[in-house]
């Protein structure tokens, strides 16, 4: 088995795995379709991963030296793009490497709702897309600016950390700016973002106080703005972002999101039995005035009722669409079970 970074980054696409994991003490591991694998038999060594490390993070040795990790995206020519993490753990080195695929997705390639392409075309506002790690969100959102982009006149700038998708301009024209390279911060970013003459904007992630405040003064002031959090659905999405400001700013928070708040995505990866590959699972909430209502009336805790009831408005709930896709042959029980406890 080689220990050659450019081999295992260039096999990993090859055998369709979206991460690659490098541990000292432990053989090269593929996640394929969702699933650990490893490859090989041969357990890398202290000196294998730092080699690895030196290869990747090239010029930025001190920082990570400095810091103790890194994230940065890796391109190899002719073969993609990764997202690479380097970190120290019990005094060695691993890696962790994501691979973004050469091709942006589109919203009916990943199967998502058609309502998504709407979503995406709205002419203001604020449409979060969550789920744990590795629930495809950067895919969700790439798709819907690629959608934007073939079929609208926009200037979209996004940020990203790293930049995972290249996009092209085709109809619209696309900025996209990385944090550490191109801005300090996403809050320093979405504040300089104000400045640029922004039809859409992109947040990869709402991390603090302050990108969540000027996100949604974005959104407030005639922008689309789309970001990502990692909550598990719509209700607690909205607890959190509320939960980050202080008890006295709570109040005009709320006002401020349930005026602005187009759609909560939230999803969920489920490897697929009927084909190989993973296929979303969804939640789905739309801004309609009696979610505006709650959430202004602090009566969070009722917005699961309103979407398990709104089918006919393309609300569902993440058990309905998990539900819908056990019905289908598409995912089995045993996937499934665990969200009908």
């Amino acid at each position: 088995m080689s220990t050659d970074i450019f081999t295992l980054l260039t096999n990993a696409v090859t055998s369709e795995a979206s991460d690659v994991h490098l541990s000292v003490g432990s053989s090269p591991i593929y996640r394929i379709h969702g699933e650990l694998m490893k490859v090989g038999d041969v357990p890398l060594l202290d000196t294998d991963t730092e080699t690895m490390a030196k290869q990747l993070i090239e010029d930025n040795w001190e920082k990570f030296d400095e810091l103790g990790e890194l994230d940065f995206s890796y391109e190899i020519k002719d073969v993609g793009r990764f997202r690479i993490n380097t970190f120290r753990q019990k005094g060695n080195i691993s890696i962790a490497a994501r691979v973004i695929p050469n091709k942006i997705p589109t919203i009916d390639k990943l199967q998502l709702p058609s309502i998504l392409n709407k979503l995406a075309l709205k002419p203001y506002g604020l449409i979060l897309v969550t789920g744990p790690t590795g629930s495809g969100k950067s895919s969700t959102l790439a798709a819907m600016i690629d959608h934007v982009n073939r079929n609208m006149k926009k200037h979209i700038i996004t940020l990203e950390d790293p930049i995972e998708f290249f996009h092209h301009h085709e109809k619209s024209i696309i900025q996209q700016r990385e944090i550490g390279s191109d801005t300090n911060s996403f809050a320093s970013g979405l504040r300089a973002t104000l400045r640029q003459d922004p039809d859409i904007i992109l947040v990869g992630e709402m991390r603090d106080l302050e990108t969540i405040s000027t996100a949604i003064t974005a959104a407030e002031t005639g922008h689309l703005v789309l970001a990502t959090l990692h909550t598990n659905n719509a209700a607690e999405t909205i607890n959190r972002i509320i939960d980050v400001f202080p008890p006295s700013q709570q109040g005009q928070i709320r006002i401020q999101l349930a005026s602005v708040l187009e759609a909560i995505i939230s999803q969920r990866l489920f490897k697929r039995i009927d084909i190989p590959g993973r296929i979303a699972a969804t939640e789905i909430l739309l801004g309609h005035p009696s979610i505006s209502n709650l959430i202004r009336n602090e009566k969070v805790d009722q917005i699961d009722n309103i979407i398990q009831t709104s089918k006919a408005l393309g609300m569902h709930t993440l058990e309905m669409s998990i539900k819908e896709l056990l019905n289908e042959g598409k995912i089995c029980a045993e996937q499934a079970s665990p969200y009908f406890m």
